[in-house]
């Protein structure tokens, strides 16, 4: 048996979060042991999501900000999900061309993981990658979305701190902005404010009346919006105080821990859900019928629900 990976240096965190992506038999038994013994390390970080359109400035934003708090003496992790091509499932992982100064930093790591075919680009084992990156002595957790599709509210669901960055000069601002995203921000910061303050400051009161409207989903928290810039670093330190703001206070209401507390019994069902779809697929019996099956019902022979139903019912019949 190989030797357990040191989580606390960055190349055993590496090794390990490499066992638990892998879809060897051998190297999830090892995955599930390693596991085992990271959680009772874990769950004290505290865990940022982050979310924007293409062309937002997520990878820039992430690089001066996680400068600022190694700077500060914080040990960052950023996992960045890479969308991946449909047609070659390759994907181009620079995050860490993308994120030159805090690449090069001993308190950093970070970890460009291809998307796949997971719901809005999300990894299947980024929950897992967080809890191996606490219990490596990492105290803060930034995980990037591809900021397309379900992605946004599938990391919000991970995280204690969900922040949304936004443009200033982006025409309508409220345009295309799913109301989903900002039922579940924390903070909307107004990115790249250094261009032109004064669309900075039109688009963030677009975005206070937005939020006014919506009503905040936490009783503990109305969500701020923020003027920062990746780029010259403005609002950083701003930003960082409101989100340790977010923790006190969702912390002395008990909010903090039901919201970690949903989250795994939410994962708990995910995973249910998932190990039942990858054990049918992976049934020899039900994938010589399925490819008949998918043609009677292309064809309108057969409706899909019935379909389903026959399918799931020989499944069951012999699981």
């Amino acid at each position: 048996m190989p030797a357990t990976p040191d989580l606390t240096t960055r190349a055993g965190l590496g090794r390990a979060i490499t066992l638990i992506e892998s879809t060897r038999t051998d190297h999830q038994a090892e995955a599930r042991r390693l596991l085992a013994a990271a959680t009772p390390l874990a769950g004290k970080a505290q865990r940022i999501g982050v979310t924007g359109v293409p062309g937002v400035g997520k990878s820039t934003f992430i690089d001066a900000f996680g400068t600022m708090l190694t700077g500060m003496g914080h040990k960052v992790a950023v996992l960045a999900v890479d969308p991946s091509s449909k047609r070659s499932h390759g994907s181009i992982l620079g995050d860490k061309t993308r994120m030159a100064r805090l690449s090069m930093d001993a308190n950093a790591f970070i970890r460009p993981s291809p998307a796949g075919d997971t719901l809005g680009g999300v990894g299947r084992r980024t929950r897992e990658t967080m809890l191996l990156c606490e219990a490596g002595g990492y105290d803060v957790i930034l995980v990037e979305t591809v900021g397309v599709g379900q992605s946004e509210t599938v990391v919000a669901d991970m995280v204690d701190f969900f922040l949304v960055l936004m443009l200033p000069n982006a025409g309508d601002e409220l345009q295309g902005i799913k109301k989903g995203v900002l039922e579940t921000a924390d903070l909307i910061a107004v990115n790249k404010a250094d261009i032109d303050e004064q669309a900075a400051r039109r688009a963030a009161r677009h975005y206070e009346t937005a939020l006014h409207i919506l009503g905040p989903s936490d009783p503990d928290w109305s969500p701020p919006v923020q003027r920062i810039s990746g780029q010259t670093g403005q609002g950083l330190e701003d930003l960082w105080i409101t989100i340790q703001s977010h923790r006190k206070k969702t912390e002395a209401s008990g909010g903090r821990a039901r919201r970690r507390a949903g989250q795994q019994v939410r994962w708990l069902e995910a995973l249910i859900v998932e190990g039942l779809s990858d054990a049918f697929a992976a049934d020899p019996e039900i994938a010589a019928r399925l490819r008949q099956t998918r043609d009677e019902v292309a064809q309108g022979v057969l409706p899909a629900s019935t379909a389903a139903e026959d399918l799931l019912a020989q499944f069951f019949g012999h699981t």
